[in-house]
Order: C-alpha cells, then structure tokens, then sequence
C-alpha cells in the first residue's frame, strides 16, 4: 500500500481472522446487549437456513476500518462492536463442540488466536483481537481461554456486556442446534466462508479517523457522542490521546451515573453555551462539524472536552438539588422535587447561569423554580418551555451584575408568569389529587406550608428547605376523609363535587405521629388533634395562633380564617383561599404586565 492510497478488501471472516487486530484505548466501550447479538447471529444463521453450506449465499455485514499499529496488529478504529461479536462467536463454538464431546475443527483455534515470529526470531502467542480500553479488564483474553467461570461481570459495563454476548451466543447456539454436531459445524463453516465484510485500511490514524467519520456522518450505526469523541480525536495529536481518552471516559461515567440520555446533556450544554434555538438531536453531529471554530475544538480538543465534562458535573449537581460546585442549593432541591425524573428543561438555564455570581446563581434558580412550576400547572407543553429557555440562554450568558439578572428577570420571567396567571389561578382552584402526579402534589402542599412557616419564623433552617416538609416526617391527610365513617358523613352532609375529598382545599400535611389518630373521624373530633402541629397552615385550620396582634406569627395567617364547620362549602373556600396564597408562593404577577 503506498504513502497516500487507502485499500478496501471484500474479504471472508476465515481471511479477516488471519490478521490480528487491537482496539484501541481511546475507543467507545463494547455497548452491544442481548438484542444486537441475537440479531447478528440470527441474520447470518437466516442465510444458511434450508441451503447446504456450499450453495448457501453469501452474506454481507457492513465494514471495518483499521490502520497499521505496532508489531504487525491492526488498529481496529470502526467496527468495534461486530469484531468482538464475532470473536466472541468463535470462542462460544469451540466451547459448546467441547460440551458436546465434539473436536473443534482444526481452523478454529487458529482464528482464536496464533503465535508469530517477530524480526528477531523470537515466537509470540497473542489473540485474534486484543481490547486495551481499561473497563474491558481482561474478559475477553477469559473468553478466549475458555476461563469464563472466573469472570466478575460486576466491575464494569463492558465486561458485564462482553460476557452477556458470550451467554447470549452460547444460548443461542444450543437452542439452534442443540446436540447436532453436523449442524453446528456447518454454521461454522458458513460464517467463516460465506459471511463476509469490507475491511478498509489507511496508512496511519489521522485517515483511518476520517474515513470513521465519513462512514458514520449520518449517524448510522453511532449517535452524536460517538462521532464527537472520533472528532476531537481527528484534531487531537497523538500524544494528547491519552488525556483525552481520561476525559472522555470520565464524561462518559458522569452522564451514566446521573442516569441522563448522552444527547439530552449535548443539546442542552449547546443551547446553554451558544447562539442556538432549536436543535433536534440527529443534527447534533453536524452542528459541530459547522461550528468548529465558534467551539474551539480544532485549536484545543483537550481543552474542549474538559469543558464538557464540567458542564456535564454542573449538571449532576443540579439534578442532585447542588449548585455546581456541589454545594446544597434550596431552590435546586426544590426542582428535583418537582421535575421528578423525566422533567429536565430548566438545566439549560441554570447550564448558561454557571458564571454568574453565588448570591445571583441563587436568584436565577428561585426564578427558574417558580416559572417551571407555572408552566407545569398550566400544562404548558413541553416543547414550549424548552424552547423559551433555549431563547433565553443567550441572555443569560451576557448577564454580568444584579442589574442585569433583574431586567432579564423582568424582561423574561415576569411576562411568561403574567401571560399564565390567569390559567394558573384556574389550575390551583381546580386541584385535586388525580390531576397532578403524586410526588408533585406534596411538592405543592409543602410551599404552602412552608410559605406560612417562613411568612412567621423567617427563613431559618428549619423552615428554608423544603425537604423537611416532603420528607418521611409528614403525611398527606384528608380532611373529610376518603372513607368517612359513618358520623363523619353526617357531619359533613350532602356534597355535589364528586372530587371534594381529593381537593386541594381538603388536604393538609400532618406530622406521622400524629396523622395515625386522626383516621376517618369527623372535623369536631380532629380540630383537637390539628392544634398539635406545628404546621401554622394546619393549626390555621381551627385557631388563630395566641400570640397577641399583629406578630408575625399573626399575620402570616390573617387571610387564612379558622373553620368550624367542615363541609363542601368550607372546602371550596379554603381551595379560593389556597389559590391566593399560591400566586404569593410563585410569585405571580398583579394586574397585567407592563413592558418596561
């Protein structure tokens, strides 16, 4: 092969297994799960099906690429995932003809690996196909020794995934062709002879690199990520591989451990860190192929990926309720309450925030909570508001004082709540338990009982985090209960609301201990109980608090009356009152808004 050509053989798996090939550190683990491996295996077994080996037509399974690397190996740059699948193979049919007494035919172990003699004169044994990234560990040279009882598929994912396609290949291989040793060795047979690929080689990396990325720029076969990490690659120099691989892996176990899709976190870190509105996630790959140089990858690929890997920290903290450098941030907590596990739009605000000051960071996030609440009460729908904050991220960055949050915040926040306050006034009113999720109906009874806390005591820490409220310590108790007794329906009388036990006018939070003795009995028999709390909004239910006038304590229930009686009526108002204090809770706008 000269200096500058790339050569391309149409060759049989018998032919590719003669050379030897290493998978390279700087390579995307081995991914493949149950699904993939069955469906290689029953493709190439569907070919064969009903013809004899010989007649049999061949079958095509895509290519790989590779480059010269040292010692006579092949560096396998594309192709990862089929080539150790089908090593895989290999090793599971010698195993399962040794289960069933049969001799492994005598070319098998020599496409399982070889010795050869180097320069010097000195013999090698190696295998067919060597992986050096680091959280394969030594599984597949196990798999290859026909050792895989010693294996520990607990360490790490591609270990757990490499010795799951080897399970997979030999379950496979005993519900095909159980103890027919003809059987299994035409299946050999065929793989080796008839099933074939196109294997492309280039003189060194930097092409080889390329050519990944012509094969794969639509996405076939890879997503963003993996043709990101084959792009910084392509502009990094050889000896930055190893930093970069660190920082790609690391990326990687970060967008793992916080259970987030690769290319939710891409689109959001571009829309947080760009001028960009709108971005689906098949056009991540070539956005960043377009704007290398408002990335900055081309000049500084380490510095790039080490920049997505904080992004990528920031935004395990605040999922986690921690502002980016891990510290606990209330409002923060507050989302994760309230975003549950799928909701994850308003990261690109906080995403574009990470510059700004501790005490503004705190400012942009209580904002951030209250319109996210708003946009989720009102059944905004979700594309709206993600593509608001996408908007509103080019902002945010160019924020550099108090000055400039508070015009974004009443050029932005302001308006979208004012826009909604009528709807949002409409959804509290309406509330009740199956209209909202579970754990966000204790989100919203907690702000209101904290409200009325932190309105009497002041933010301390016990009332600043709501995770007292929603935690273990407090229930959700009906007021009329869901199964009243018997005297509790008689004092309650005729109702018309089918939902009046499940409004939020008849809910309150209760202490554990306390929410036990109020079981199903009527409101004359609980008031007594209710007095106990140390909620405020649920004493508020019976008594005004005895502290004399105008206290704190005083005023911070003033609109909230005591109710003596308990029925329909008193229900509904003590929603209208809950809906007032709600809009004071998330801080709606009065009147209509204004342009400044």
């Amino acid at each position: 092969m000269n200096e500058q050509s790339i050569q391309s053989q149409d060759i049989k798996l018998a032919d590719v297994f003669q050379a030897f090939y290493t998978v390279p550190d700087y390579q995307r683990e081995y991914v493949w799960e149950t699904d993939q491996v069955e469906q290689l295996l029953s493709d190439i077994n569907s070919e064969l099906a009903g013809n004899e080996p010989t007649s049999a037509p061949e079958y095509f399974i895509g290519s790989i690429v590779v480059c010269p690397g040292g010692d006579g190996v092949l560096e396998l740059i594309d192709g990862q995932q089929r080539m150790t699948s089908l090593f895989i193979t290999l090793c599971a049919i010698r195993d399962r003809m040794r289960e069933i007494g049969e001799a492994p035919p005598g070319a098998l172990g020599y496409q399982i690996a070889a010795t050869s003699t180097d320069a010097s004169g000195c013999d090698h044994f190696r295998y067919r196909l060597d992986l050096q990234y680091e959280d394969s560990g030594d599984i597949l040279v196990k798999i290859a020794e026909g050792c895989t009882e010693q294996a520990d598929a607990t360490r790490t994912r591609s270990i757990a995934n490499i010795l799951n396609a080897y399970q997979v290949t030999l379950a496979f291989l005993k519900a095909e062709f159980g103890v027919d040793t003809g059987a299994l060795r035409a299946f050999y047979g065929y793989l080796s002879n008839k099933v074939k690929l196109i294997r492309i080689q280039t003189k060194d990396v930097a092409k080889a690199l390329k050519i990944f990325e012509t094969i794969n720029d639509r996405g076939v076969g890879l997503d963003s990520m993996d043709l990101l990490k084959n792009l910084l690659f392509m502009k990094a120099s050889r000896d930055e591989f190893e930093n970069l691989k660190s920082q790609w892996k690391e990326l990687q176990d970060t967008i793992f451990e916080m259970g987030e899709k690769p290319l939710r976190f891409l689109r959001y870190f571009i829309f947080s860190r760009y001028d960009v509105e709108a971005l689906r996630e098949d056009e991540i790959y070539g956005w960043f192929s377009r704007n290398e140089s408002a990335c900055g990858y081309a000049n500084d690929p380490l510095g790039f990926a080490k920049e997505l890997l904080r992004s990528a920290e920031a935004y395990k903290n605040f999922l986690n309720g921690r502002d980016q450098y891990g510290e606990k941030n209330r409002h923060l907590e507050n989302l994760q309450v309230l975003g549950g596990k799928a909701a994850r739009q308003h990261l690109i605000l906080l995403l574009a925030g990470r510059h700004l000051q501790t005490e503004h960071f705190d400012q942009l996030a209580r904002e951030v909570e209250n319109l996210f609440f708003v946009f989720v009460i009102t059944r905004e729908p979700t594309r709206e508001f993600e593509r608001n904050f996408a908007q509103w991220a080019i902002e945010v960055r160019k924020i550099s004082d108090e000055s400039d949050l508070n015009h974004f915040i009443a050029r932005r926040f302001v308006p979208a709540k004012s826009e909604l306050s009528d709807r949002f006034e409409d959804s509290i009113r309406r509330l009740h338990m199956g209209a909202v999720q579970q754990y966000r109906l204790r989100y919203i009874l907690a702000k209101l009982t904290q409200h009325i806390d932190m309105r009497a005591y002041g933010v301390t820490e016990g009332t600043k985090w709501l995770t007292r409220y929603t935690g273990g310590g407090f229930e959700i108790e009906h007021i009329y209960p869901q199964q009243p007794s018997q005297k509790a329906e008689d004092e309650f009388g005729a109702f018309e609301d089918v939902y009046i036990a499940e409004r939020l006018g008849n809910l309150v939070l209760v202490e554990k201990s306390i929410n036990a003795s109020l079981g199903n009995r009527p409101y004359s028999q609980k008031r007594d109980i209710y007095r106990q709390s140390q909620l405020l909004l649920t004493k508020a239910l019976v008594e005004r608090p005895k502290v004399g006038a105008n206290t704190k304590i005083d005023i911070a229930v003033s609109e909230l009356d005591p109710f003596v009686e308990w029925n329909e009526a008193a229900v509904l108002d003590r929603q209208d009152k809950l809906t007032l204090l709600a809009r004071d809770v998330w801080e709606l706008p009065i009147g209509d808004y204004v342009d400044p």
